[in-house]
C-alpha cells in the first residue's frame, strides 16, 4: 500500500506542467507525455510535423497529410502499478490540405485498499480517467500556416467518485521551408467540467506552450526548443529539504532566482537522422531537474534518452525518462501504416 501511495505521488509530482500547484487543477494527466518520441525530447514539443500521428495530442495544428492512415499506441508503466498510454489514428480526405484525427489517453491507477478514520478495511477501490479526442488539421491555402483544433471529452473515476469533462485544444503552426524551421504555439486543455465530483467544481489545466525547431543545415540532427507553462510565469516552488540553518537557529528557505525560474518554463531536445528509418533522441527537461533533485546527490533528473525503428511500415518507439533514483519511466510505442 505504501509503495502505491508512493508510486501515485511521483507520477503526479513529475510528470505535469503544473505540479508545483497541484491540487488546484483536475484532470492532471492530460498534461503526461505518453508517446516514447515526445519523452525522449524532454516531454513536450509543438514542432513536430510529419508522420507522426501522437503529435495530435500536443499540438493540433500539426495533423497533417503524411499521417493518413497511421495508427500508434503507446504504452508505460511506474512500478507496474501505474500503467497509462494513448492511441491514436488519421485519415486525409484531401490529401492537400484537410485531415482528421482520433485519439484516446487513458490512465490506471491500479487497485489500492480502502480502509476508514479507524484504519477498518473497507473493501478495494480503483481509479482510472480517459480522454476521447477528435482533431483537425488545416493547411490555409497558398501559405506555410498551419492550424488545428482538439475536442475532448474526458471521463475520470477515483473510488466512488465520478466527473465528467470537456475541453478544446488550439494551435498554430509555422513552416520557414526555405531555412526548415517550424514554429509552433498550442494552448490545451480549454475547458470545464460537465459533472463534478463532489460539487465543488475545479479548473482544468490549462497549458500555454511555444517552441521552434530546425533541420540543421548539412547535418542529421532536427534540434528542438520548448517554452512550456507560459500561462504562469512564476512556476518555481521552495523546497522545503533545501532550507539553510544558520548558527542562531533561523531557518533560511530556498530562493529561486529570475534566471532558474525561467529556465524551468525551458525543454530541450534534439533527435539524430530525423529522416532515416533509425533515430536516436535525446532530451532535457530543466522543471523536472530541479523539482527532482536531491540535495548533495548526482540525479541525472530531467534527463531523457530513447530511439526509433522503421520495419517496412511498422515503427516501433522506445524512451526512458530519469526521474529520481527511485523512479524512472519507459514508454514503448508501435505505429503502423496501413495502405
Amino acid at each position: 500500500m505504501i509503495q502505491k501511495k508512493y508510486t501515485f505521488l511521483i507520477l503526479f509530482y513529475t510528470c505535469f506542467a503544473s505540479a508545483q500547484i497541484g491540487g488546484k487543477y483536475v484532470y492532471q494527466f492530460l498534461n503526461l507525455s505518453t508517446s516514447p518520441r515526445q519523452a525522449a525530447l524532454g516531454g513536450k514539443l509543438v514542432t513536430l510535423t510529419d508522420y507522426d500521428v501522437n503529435q495530435m495530442h500536443y499540438n493540433p495544428a500539426s495533423i497533417n497529410p503524411d499521417m493518413d492512415n497511421n495508427f500508434a499506441v503507446n504504452y508505460g508503466s511506474l512500478f507496474g502499478e501505474i500503467s497509462y498510454g494513448t492511441a491514436a489514428y488519421a485519415y486525409s480526405w484531401d490529401r492537400h490540405v484537410q485531415t482528421i484525427a482520433v485519439g484516446i489517453n487513458y490512465i490506471n491507477y491500479g487497485t489500492f485498499d480502502g480502509r476508514d478514520e479507524l484504519g477498518l478495511e473497507t473493501g478495494n477501490f480503483t481509479g482510472s480517467e480517459a480522454a476521447l479526442s477528435v482533431g483537425y488539421g488545416y493547411n490555409i491555402p497558398w501559405t506555410d500556416v498551419y492550424i488545428g483544433a482538439n475536442a475532448k471529452l474526458i471521463s475520470s473515476t477515483l473510488e466512488s467518485y465520478n466527473s465528467f469533462g470537456g475541453a478544446l485544444d488550439l494551435g498554430f503552426l509555422y513552416k520557414d521551408e526555405d531555412n526548415d524551421i517550424h514554429y509552433g504555439l498550442a494552448i490545451r486543455n480549454i475547458g470545464t467540467q460537465l459533472t463534478t465530483y463532489s460539487e465543488t467544481r475545479e479548473k482544468l489545466p490549462l497549458s500555454i506552450d511555444a517552441g521552434i525547431s530546425q533541420l540543421a543545415p548539412n547535418v542529421p540532427i532536427r534540434w528542438h526548443i520548448t517554452l512550456e507553462n507560459l500561462q504562469q510565469w512564476n512556476i518555481a516552488f521552495n523546497n522545503p529539504n533545501r532550507a539553510q540553518s544558520t548558527l542562531e537557529g533561523e531557518v533560511i528557505e530556498e530562493k529561486v532566482s529570475f534566471f532558474n525560474n525561467a529556465l524551468r518554463h525551458v525543454i530541450l531536445g534534439a533527435e539524430l537522422f530525423p529522416e532515416k528509418g533509425f533515430n536516436l533522441r535525446v532530451g532535457y527537461n530543466f522543471r523536472k531537474s530541479e523539482e527532482l533533485r536531491i540535495v548533495e546527490q548526482r540525479h541525472f533528473s530531467g534527463i531523457s534518452l530513447g530511439f526509433g525503428i522503421k520495419f517496412n511500415n511498422i515503427r516501433f518507439n522506445y524512451s526512458y525518462s530519469r526521474l529520481t533514483s527511485a523512479a524512472n519511466t519507459s514508454l514503448f510505442g508501435l505505429m503502423i501504416h496501413f495502405e
